[in-house]
């Protein structure tokens, strides 16, 4: 007899660098927790992204800008990505790279648009009246073919829909009937119908039939409340760029021609002008009628003295216009020369007339006490389990050299106390593995110490 054990079924999700971050970490005052959602320290920074969320969730902030500016490896992308979680998914958040906008097939200002429209949300809210429920019974009704010859054609269709308040029998077209089918509904699913397209979506199984097997591919749905027929509103979010992108694709015919004319095209096209303005009048038109409302998002260019000076005056113009997201910036330099000129030096390498527009946020360096509390999180997060030395001697790497370094060791030291048979981290895994890789600042040491030993 075979006895197997019940694997478990959660997901598992690579880890990356910012796993650990679930929101920026403040109270119901607005106060930042020293450590809290996965952030420690940079408490200013947080309050002052704080008031930010708030001014979003407003709608006061759209076509604003912020910058985050700090040397590397102090949270400048944490911290967006807590905004971000803080916002919900419902708001977009965009993240971009400076040196996404250097692409060979399009150019770097349609980029930095297809970005921002990327960045805003559009919610459209539609009253449907509907037919929900789950699925009785389901029976087409056949007829002697009109065209003569064999076979039966299917004339009207008779399917029973049970809510928890009542249920309905409804006659429906054939061409209904070939919906049904496509979504491969079955007695008990839980579907509705909408009486004015004659849409089919089907949600799920009935939870009802959810205890059948042990091993269950299905998703099982609550039985609807309410009546069969009613009125339900429905609400759709897509951002701009999903019109663009929509409208903008050929819909050419099905003859040879065009389907190689759609083979031998790049990949990205460009989205003229003339379409946004267009998308931008029907947008505009529905707010009007209040059938939809913008959800100005977030656009996170990180390295933004990536950008150069052409899109810089570009973003001047796409923040002024009057369906902008919210910006924000975040960059490592100090004073440095601005891309794409010969001689003009400016802080953080960004136009000093741009930077008039930007509230900047400062982050600063970690102290000892922040960098042990860092990587403690980061190692429960990762799953490594390290003694309270390990941890202090690992907070004094990444005190000497960088908190990144320090939090990339994690990893090897895990792997060296494995091989010693170890269970958890020790100051001496820490130092092995040290010793066997090199951070930056050695390295730069190195390098000028024997500088006549490698090429200029």
């Amino acid at each position: 007899m075979k006895i197997e054990e019940v694997k478990s079924t959660a997901k598992t999700q690579r880890i990356s660098a910012h796993s650990h971050i679930k929101g920026l970490g403040l109270d119901e005052n607005g106060v930042p927790i020293q450590m809290a959602a996965g952030l420690v320290g940079q408490e200013s920074a947080r309050e002052a992204a704080g008031i930010v969320v708030d001014m979003i969730r407003s709608k006061k902030m759209a076509g604003r800008a912020l910058l985050f500016a700090g040397p590397p490896g102090t949270g400048k992308t944490a911290i967006a990505l807590a905004i971000a979680q803080e916002l919900g998914n419902k708001v977009p958040f965009c993240p971009m790279v400076g040196s996404e906008v250097y692409s060979t097939e399009i150019k770097k200002t349609e980029v930095l648009m297809e970005n921002f429209r990327r960045a805003i949300g559009l919610r459209i809210r539609e009253t449907k009246e509907v037919y929900e429920g789950e699925v009785t019974e389901l029976t087409p009704v056949e007829t002697e073919n009109p065209a003569g010859g064999y076979g039966k054609t299917v004339s009207h269709v008779i399917i029973g829909l049970k809510t928890a308040k009542g249920t309905k029998q409804l006659k429906l077209d054939p061409t209904i009937y070939e919906s049904l089918q496509k979504e491969k509904v079955e007695v008990g699913d839980v579907i509705y119908i909408e009486a004015n397209s004659g849409a089919v979506k089907r949600q799920g199984r009935s939870d009802t039939f959810a205890t059948e097997f042990d091993l269950e591919a299905e998703e099982y749905v609550p039985l609807p409340k309410g009546d069969v027929h009613k009125k339900k509103e429905v609400v759709q979010d897509v951002t701009l760029h999903d019109l663009d992108c929509a409208n903008a694709r050929p819909q050419g015919g099905h003859d040879i021609m065009s389907m190689m004319g759609q083979l031998m095209k790049p990949k990205k096209t460009e989205i003229t002008d003339k379409l946004r303005k267009e998308i931008n009048k029907v947008v505009n038109k529905y707010i009007d009628q209040g059938i939809a409302e913008l959800v100005p998002g977030v656009l996170f260019i990180d390295e933004v003295h990536m950008l150069d000076i052409e899109t810089f005056t570009y973003l001047h113009r796409a923040l002024e216009s009057a369906i902008a997201p919210i910006v924000i910036f975040a960059t490592n330099r100090g004073r440095c020369e601005i891309r794409g000129t010969e001689d003009i030096i400016s802080p953080h390498g960004i136009p000093l007339d741009l930077l008039d527009r930007l509230l900047i946020i400062r982050t600063l360096p970690y102290n000892k006490a922040e960098l042990l509390q860092i990587l403690k999180l980061r190692a429960s997060t990762e799953g490594i389990a390290i003694d309270e030395e390990g941890l202090a001697a690992l907070s004094e790497v990444g005190a000497n050299s960088t908190l990144r370094y320090a939090a990339q060791l994690l990893t090897p030291a895990a792997l060296a106390a494995r091989a010693e048979g170890a269970a958890r981290i020790s100051p001496q895994h820490v130092r092995a593995v040290h010793t066997l890789f090199l951070d930056a600042k050695s390295s730069a040491r190195i390098l000028t110490q024997h500088s006549d030993k490698y090429m200029k």
